[in-house]
């Protein structure tokens, strides 16, 4: 009775159990305090912050920042609004990430950190994403820093990598963006080892975002007047994480893929098992733990290939996220998800931005 007892305060949940008991590593997809303590309580190792997240945040957390927006305003006597914009973002960040610093510490740089993203409008810009990277890494010892995988972006990720700054590609949904962020990685680490630099507490990851291919897939059967199985296009996401996951594998690449971009449970009940990052806004998580859905190993169980061979006829877009030669690097840009993604984050940025400009002008 006693041991039954232990067994169930043990796995708190359904997410706690999937953390204790498989390789399957959970982050919180928000740097809101409140969340993160909460994720953290289900076994949660990592956390998100981006302009998109950071909206949401002052919505959630509106009284304690609106005494603090107008504190760095004046502490900042000559920024503009888009610095005062960057700096609230960065100490949001940093508030996190000091919650994950044990974790951080334990596991000695893999897990623990804070994702926090460059500025989705420099991505045409491999010098300016260096740059702010750089910044972003010095912010905190467990920072990790998001970076496009446009072509500006691979270039970036290399570099960075080589500089000893752990990366968190983004904008990424097809499985020539996540082969192309590998080698990128390999290729900095190589660097980094050749000059006999450390890269033991380095922890790189490569983000699927599966749930915006699957969107983008649905606007282009919209737009193309294209007739599907209606369940088949939401595994497409899942069929591009499952086999950039075999890929990455079998060549050894020293990098993790995370998912994120939640749609359905299947974005993450597919994943179970693998030596893989989730990374859920808190939401989904409650969902995920009210959920009748088991923690059970589905990583290496294959998409039925009818789906496959149904989305491949049907969309050249699919092809081209499935095929590891389907997009070249020079491509990545014009990518539907990636204008979609990149529109969406540059949105949020100029959103918050307002924000700032209605508190400086009083």
């Amino acid at each position: 009775m006693e041991k039954e007892s232990q067994k169930k305060e043990v796995y708190k949940s359904t997410l706690h159990k999937m953390t204790q008991t498989t390789p399957t590593i959970l982050w919180n997809d928000s740097c809101s305090i409140e969340e993160l303590k909460s994720s953290i309580g289900h076994g949660a190792l990592g956390a998100t912050c981006n302009p998109v997240i950071v909206l949401n945040v002052l919505k959630q957390e509106w009284e304690i920042w609106k005494e603090r927006i107008p504190e760095i305003i004046k502490e900042n006597q000559t920024a503009t609004e888009d610095e005062i914009a960057w700096k609230l973002i960065e100490e949001i960040s940093v508030k996190a990430a000091a919650l994950l610093k044990p974790v951080f510490d334990r596991e000695k740089g893999k897990n623990g950190r804070l994702s926090i993203q460059t500025d989705p409008r420099l991505y045409r810009d491999s010098k300016r994403i260096l740059l702010q990277a750089e910044h972003f890494n010095r912010l905190a010892p467990n920072m990790i820093v998001k970076i496009p995988v446009t072509r500006a972006g691979v270039e970036a990720i290399e570099e960075a990598t080589y500089r000893g700054i752990s990366i968190n590609a983004t904008v990424s949904f097809t499985l020539p963006q996540a082969i192309a962020v590998a080698e990128a990685v390999e290729r900095g680490l190589t660097r980094r080892e050749k000059e006999r630099m450390d890269i033991s507490t380095m922890g790189p990851v490569c983000t699927l975002m599966v749930g915006r291919l699957d969107d983008w897939l649905k606007v282009v059967a919209e737009k193309e007047n294209i007739i599907t199985n209606p369940e088949s296009v939401d595994w497409a996401g899942v069929a591009v994480m499952k086999k950039a996951y075999r890929i990455y594998n079998e060549r050894g690449y020293r990098i993790r893929l995370l998912s994120a971009a939640f749609r359905h449970h299947r974005h993450w009940s597919e994943f179970i098992g693998g030596n893989v990052v989730i990374s859920p806004p808190w939401q989904w998580q409650k969902r995920y733990n009210a959920s009748d859905v088991t923690v059970e190993n589905r990583m290496n169980k294959p998409v039925d290939p009818g789906i496959i061979a149904e989305l491949e006829k049907k969309f050249v877009d699919f092809r081209r996220a499935y095929d590891e030669n389907g997009m070249k690097v020079d491509e990545f840009d014009g990518f539907g998800a990636t204008v979609r993604t990149l529109r969406q984050f540059s949105q949020a940025t100029t959103d918050l931005i307002l924000i700032i400009r209605d508190m400086m002008l009083v």
